[in-house]
């Protein structure tokens, strides 16, 4: 049996995000790779129709990275809706800024860190 078209397009996709990642997903997929306290991290993982730039799967955490275009009023908004769709599939959501990561990403893996400890 043939999966749902859907999801092709989704994997697709996903497979096509991760060899043009944005800078700061970048700078932070490094860091995330070495994985620190032995925490697995997956980079542009599916979800459905959504597709997480960061996962943990032994902290079912999504790390999400947000530039600029992620304070317009309509990304926004499609943000929360997609928060929320997460959080109802049992995930838990952490956002940092591009411009965090780029300026001190040691402080954002601290923070994924502890986000995953808890």
């Amino acid at each position: 049996m043939q999966p749902p078209r859907e999801k092709n397009e989704t994997v697709l996709k996903a497979r096509a995000l991760r060899r043009n990642m944005t800078l700061p997903e970048g700078v932070l997929w490094q860091a995330l790779r070495r994985r620190p306290y032995g925490l697995k991290f997956r980079r542009q993982h599916p979800f459905g129709r959504c597709i997480v730039d960061f996962y943990c799967p032994a902290a079912r955490l999504v790390i999400e990275v947000d530039g600029e275009v992620h304070g317009m009023e309509s990304v926004a908004t499609h943000d929360v809706r997609r928060d929320a769709w997460l959080r109802g599939q049992g995930l838990r959501v952490a956002r940092f800024s591009a411009a965090d990561v780029m300026n001190d990403p040691q402080s954002v893996v601290t923070s994924i860190l502890v986000a995953c400890r808890r």
